[in-house]
């Protein structure tokens, strides 16, 4: 499907990550948001696209085959309840009638509260905040599969991490800190077993939905990731990366809503705390098994990472 022409919505770590590895692999590829990215690739196209106007997402999609949905909304619950579910109303309608594939890079939020390992057949949860906004956008495109055969997956991954990748649990306040000499810090306890996904290999995952039939579609696929560690060791092998110590402070998740009293962002994790208070563990053994796919091991992803900081720029 070399000679489909493809639409980045979004161009985040996961959008430019997929962005770069379609060109490289010969694809007509642009990338659409609200303003031009300055590190776009030579040869890959832009448009301004506003994705709670129906009517900016219909002109920015005309003429493509495929659409990657990358975006990421500021991690505030009342923009997520009011933003969410009008940008994915927009993007199945648009999609619906110009007759595009889809395919939505996701997160777990939407399974709410588990002890044991997630899956594609879980239920969707009413669990109150981002799960149930997770939840209820989900909703709304599998209406759209269902009754308007709309070709839709997703990709649901964990948290990301990778070279240069400055928002992420393991990024600047992490690796970011060890590499320059620094100490990393955790809102979060560290030493709970936690699926991680690393971004290069998103970025193949979703390569291969591109590249898949369309009987692949109209389902949920989960990422693969390495073997679960826990934050602990994780820091330990980027520190031994960078030549440091391993120095390390976290936040216990009962000082965590404390501190939301007077840190926004404490707030909105102490949210999300029941990926933080159990193991979390993600099962891809579909996506595994029917793509053949192969991760890339701790031992190859954490140092990639924690070396990038050394030259990595806010």
């Amino acid at each position: 499907m070399t000679n489909s022409k493809i639409l980045v919505l979004g161009y985040g770590a996961v959008g430019q990550a997929t962005t770069q590895l379609l060109h490289e692999q010969g694809y007509s590829v642009s990338v659409a948001q609200r303003s031009q990215p300055t590190n776009l690739p030579a040869g890959v196209g832009f448009l301004a696209c506003n994705i709670l106007d129906l009517a900016s997402v219909k002109k920015c999609l005309q003429g493509f085959d495929q659409l990657i949905v990358a975006i990421g909304l500021e991690y505030k619950i009342k923009i997520w309840q009011q933003q969410w579910p009008t940008a994915m109303q927009n993007i199945v309608t648009a999609t619906t009638e110009l007759g595009m594939r889809v395919i939505f890079v996701d997160n777990l939020y939407m399974y709410g509260p588990q002890t044991e390992a997630l899956r594609e057949e879980m239920a969707l949860t009413d669990y109150c905040g981002k799960p149930s906004v997770r939840a209820e956008i989900t909703r709304i495109w599998q209406r759209a599969v269902e009754q308007n055969g709309l070709r839709f997956t997703a990709l649901r991954a964990p948290d990301f991490f990778g070279p240069s990748v400055l928002l992420s649990h393991l990024g600047e306040v992490v690796f970011g800190s060890l590499a320059k000499g620094g100490t990393a810090q955790f809102f979060v306890p560290n030493n709970q077993p936690h699926d991680f996904a690393y971004v290069p290999d998103m970025a193949r995952a979703v390569y291969e939905l591109i590249k898949a039939d369309d009987n692949k579609f109209g389902q949920v696929w989960h990422m693969p990731c390495a073997p679960t560690a826990t934050i602990n060791e994780l820091v330990k092998l980027g520190a031994r990366s960078l030549g440091v110590a391993p120095k390390l402070i976290s936040i216990p998740l009962w000082a965590l809503r404390l501190i939301g009293y007077f840190m926004p962002l404490a707030r909105e994790i102490w949210e999300m705390r029941f990926q933080w208070d159990r193991p979390y563990y993600v099962n891809a053994d579909k996506f595994r098994k029917t793509f053949t796919f192969e991760v890339t091991p701790f031992e190859v992803s954490i140092p990639a990472t924690a070396v990038s900081f050394r030259t990595t720029e806010r």
